[in-house]
């Protein structure tokens, strides 16, 4: 199974990037940050992500996704990855937790997630929710630490510019067509090794 990674500043259009490629057949799995506050924010819990446990509740749920077995020789598209949750512990000025340590030595190791990985690029604007409650300004500083993580591990990222959600969806339907094509060693993962956190 070849698994590619949507990333990038909050409010930049990822999730709905991703529900279009869902509805034009792609397996998508979508991401556990948002799930995780949703669920959190539901118990009562206003701010989640304050809890120390955030990020490793959020690399758990990231696991249990990607583990789901799917289609042998299928794609999936992942609405972030543990990099991403490495990037927020980062970003919120914390170390990351046992859990997410292990996870992001799994999925160097395994070479879990393809090496190229889509970053998609600002629109401009944040529209808050309940989630997201960040500024346009500090999603760009978050952006830069998701690019710097990323490429820290070893990824090549895919830019997607600002654009309509069709002109995206085309982008990535390109990519993963050219990339299908290359040979394995080129197309899947190869991180460096060298991931300490």
């Amino acid at each position: 199974m070849r698994r590619y990674v949507l990333t990038g500043a909050p409010g930049a259009g990822k999730t709905t990037l991703a529900d279009a490629l869902h509805r034009r057949g792609w397996l998508v799995v979508s991401e556990a940050a948002t799930d995780v506050i949703t669920a959190e924010q539901a118990r009562g819990v206003t701010e989640p992500w304050c809890a120390a446990a955030f990020v490793d509740t959020v690399a758990r749920l990231q696991r249990e996704r990607r583990e789901v077995p799917g289609p042998p020789g299928s794609v999936q598209i992942h609405d972030r990855s543990p990099l991403c949750t490495l990037a927020l512990a980062r970003y919120l000025g914390r170390p990351p937790g046992p859990v997410l340590n292990d996870e992001i030595e799994r999925v160097l190791r395994e070479g879990a997630y393809q090496r190229q990985v889509f970053m998609v690029q600002p629109l401009g604007f944040v529209t808050p929710t309940a989630a997201r409650r960040i500024s346009y300004r500090d999603s760009l500083a978050f952006a830069d630490v998701h690019e710097q993580v990323y490429r820290a591990h070893g990824h090549e990222l895919i830019v997607l510019p600002a654009a309509p959600v069709r002109v995206r969806v085309a982008l990535v339907e390109e990519h993963l067509r050219r990339l299908a094509d290359l040979p394995p060693d080129e197309a899947e993962g190869g991180p460096d090794p060298a991931y300490l956190t």
